[in-house]
């Protein structure tokens, strides 16, 4: 005799429970169904999936009628929903019942196991899980078991009082649900007192730009972006043919200082699920690292020491199932992967917390360092995160957070109708979050501007919060968006189709600059701009960094900052006799403008960087650098006045202008007053 099969035995334990298992079958199909028991003998009729109409009665449903929707086990009875599968469970016996939970658990841990949400009452994801996984079902076998006493069957008899208790019973899911809406409505800003709360949560101190923010380092200034690194990233990985029919690289490139450099870091991921099945017992064997400032790429090969938990993974070592299982109660936010200063690869993952109602004021507290290679975990407090960690906070909770403050600073009713010293963060091009990433003292800072309630097309100054400690800077500076500045730099080079990148904020001279790349259609660099904050459409464009900063410093002059730079800027030398000079104001600034005799050009001397010009007179013969740019020229640097060099340390008269020139004679004779040849003499 052949042994029945484990299903096979399962089906026939339902079927002699009394359980209804023909659930597909076609329900206008001729002939009435029989359940059979195990010997093969029939045990009565059983009509058809009934079809209610007024006044219909159901077989062995002693003589209540059965109303449209549903059988009298049915939990949505009356709501015009019929599912076959409620209408027989009211038929299933004890051990039909006990099947049912056996399966019901196993379905449930599997579910969990897959799914992985957090156990914490405030996770959005845990509500989910139990809702559909646990209250549901509950509310479902609650109320089919108060219609079945309610009504009887042909096995179960009517019970009133049972009816009743399953049927208060089945309030307690729906109680659950209730408690989670009302968590949820407790963690609104509109709730008493929540607005406050919501604007403490990050603590922004106001700081001077020029004291605060360093003269940037050309040598060290990221002058690419993401989607630039990933492409730069993808071309190396295309070089190494052992790893490209395996592997791809990760989308992640999280960008981090390492040794002292921005750089973008990624891992490399299984390119499907066969490759994972072949390389999964060797790991993944690389990472790619992009330097921001000189564009050079490498896959980092990790020889013995291998990635084995990584996003790619589809199973036990997922780093996200991985983790979350190993610390099944904390709230784990937006994973970052990164590398020490040793290059070993490290996943920083942050462990969030709620601070107001159920799932409101998120924040973080700790931080769990999973190693890539072993998966061993370390789980520290966020004041006890190693230097060499970048990326704690995530930048989406940060902007989050500030905006929380700029918004709810003056209570919640004023952000919605006075509005009164409400501003958010300056949005990205693109509509989404518009920030970039600084280095600052070691760390990554996230920068974005700060406009008004409105978000025109002014910031009234800008925010940097570190990601590893969330310490909050604010600088109050106005000037034009990152948008706006994108569009200027694009409508200087409009003919070549470029579009700029989402700014970076660098300080010129102690002035607050927009730095961007300009890329063309297949997003590989091409130009770099600078755009000046506080007057937008003076922007500076270079084929290299070194020239865009010369024409930049240049345009600075000429607007009167005084430049100070560690680099000289490189120009042209000119000597001859003003031919006429005049003067004019210049959006606030004063210019003079200077014509040499036999030369075409028109010299543009600023003030207050180039204040000696106020002593120029016609006739004198001045010698002076300038940087080529067209007919008018700006001026850089002022070398000598009538053929003796300028002295350093001689400084103007009190009132601002030279004293009177040694007299011709003199100087011919080289005799001139040794008093006049210094008040000749103008310090730069």
């Amino acid at each position: 005799m052949k042994q029945p099969s484990g299903f096979d035995a399962l089906i026939e334990a339902l079927k002699m429970s009394g359980m209804n298992v023909d659930f597909g079958a076609d329900p206008d199909a001729d002939g009435p169904r029989r359940a059979q028991t195990a010997d093969g003998s029939g045990v009565g009729e059983q009509s058809r999936p009934f079809t209610a109409s007024a006044g219909g009665k159901a077989p062995g449903d002693s003589g209540h009628t059965r109303r449209a929707g549903g059988g009298p086990g049915n939990p949505f009875d009356g709501m015009g929903v019929n599912i076959p599968f409620f209408d027989n469970m009211h038929t299933w016996g004890k051990r039909a019942l006990i099947v049912f939970v056996i399966l019901a658990i196993v379905v449930l841990a599997a579910a969990y196991w897959w799914f992985h949400p957090p156990i914490n009452v405030h996770s959005v994801d845990t509500w989910t899980f139990v809702v559909v996984f646990i209250v549901l079902p509950c509310f479902i076998f609650l109320r089919m078991k108060s219609k079945t006493y309610e009504r009887g069957t042909s096995k179960v008899e009517a019970n009133p009082g049972k009816a009743k208790a399953f049927r208060v019973a089945s309030f307690l899911p729906v109680a659950v649900v209730v408690v989670g809406v009302v968590g949820s409505l407790m963690s609104l800003a509109l709730f008493p007192g929540n607005a406050s709360k919501y604007a403490n949560i990050l603590q922004t101190d106001t700081l001077d730009f020029a004291t605060d923010i360093q003269q940037v380092d050309y040598s060290e200034i990221p002058v690419i972006d993401r989607d630039s690194a990933i492409l730069l990233g993808n071309r190396e990985m295309g070089s190494i043919a052992e790893y490209v029919s395996q592997f791809e690289i990760s989308p992640l490139y999280s960008q981090i200082n390492y040794q002292s450099s921005p750089v973008r870091v990624s891992p490399l991921g299984y390119a499907d699920l066969f490759k994972w099945f072949t390389n999964r017992e060797q790991g993944i064997p690389a990472y790619s690292l992009v330097d921001m400032t000189t564009q050079d790429a490498e896959i980092v090969r990790l020889g013995d020491n291998p990635i084995h938990y990584s996003q790619s993974e589809p199973l036990v070592r997922n780093i996200d199932r991985h983790v979350q299982l190993k610390y099944p109660f904390y709230m784990f936010d937006e994973k970052s992967f990164e590398i020490d200063e040793d290059g070993r690869p490290w996943w920083i993952c942050p462990v969030q917390t709620r601070t107001i109602g159920l799932f409101g004021g998120t924040t973080v507290n700790r931080v769990v360092m999973c190693d890539a290679t072993t998966g061993e975990c370390q789980d520290l407090a966020i004041d006890e995160v190693p230097q060499w960690v970048d990326r704690a906070y995530p930048a989406n909770l940060l902007i989050q957070q500030y905006n929380w403050s700029g918004r709810y600073s003056n209570g919640w009713l004023n952000s919605w109708l006075g509005q009164s010293g409400v501003v958010q963060t300056t949005p990205g091009a693109d509509g989404q979050l518009g920030y970039n990433y600084i280095a600052k003292d070691d760390d990554v800072w996230v920068y974005t501007g700060v406009t008004s309630a409105t978000a025109d097309n002014s910031i009234v100054g800008f925010v940097l919060v570190n990601q590893r400690t969330a310490e909050s800077h604010f600088y109050s500076v106005s000037g034009a968006t990152e948008e706006s500045a994108m569009q200027s730099a694009e409508g200087q080079v409009q003919n070549l189709r470029y579009s700029a990148t989402f700014p970076l904020l660098i300080n010129v001279s102690n002035q607050p600059t927009y730095f961007m790349s300009l890329k063309d259609d297949a997003g590989l660099v091409k130009q770099f701009a600078m755009v000046d904050i506080q007057r937008y459409q003076n922007v500076a464009i270079g084929a290299t960094v070194a020239e865009c900063q010369k024409a930049y410093e240049t345009l600075l002059a000429t607007n009167g900052v005084a430049v100070d730079s560690e680099t000289p800027i490189e120009g042209t030398t000119a000597t001859g006799v003003i031919d006429h000079i005049a003067q004019a104001v210049v959006e606030g600034n004063s210019h003079f403008y200077v014509t040499l005799v036999g030369d075409d050009n028109i010299y543009d001397f600023a003030i207050p960087a180039l204040i000696e010009v106020v002593g120029f007179k016609e006739g004198d013969e001045v010698s002076f650098t300038y940087v080529e740019g067209g007919t008018l020229c700006a001026v850089s640097e002022i070398i000598s006045v009538k053929g003796r060099a300028l002295a350093d340390d001689t400084q103007a008269s009190a009132d601002g202008t030279p004293a009177d020139d040694a007299s011709a004679d003199d100087q011919a004779s080289g005799e001139g007053d040794a008093s006049k040849d210094d008040a000749a003499t103008v310090d730069v």
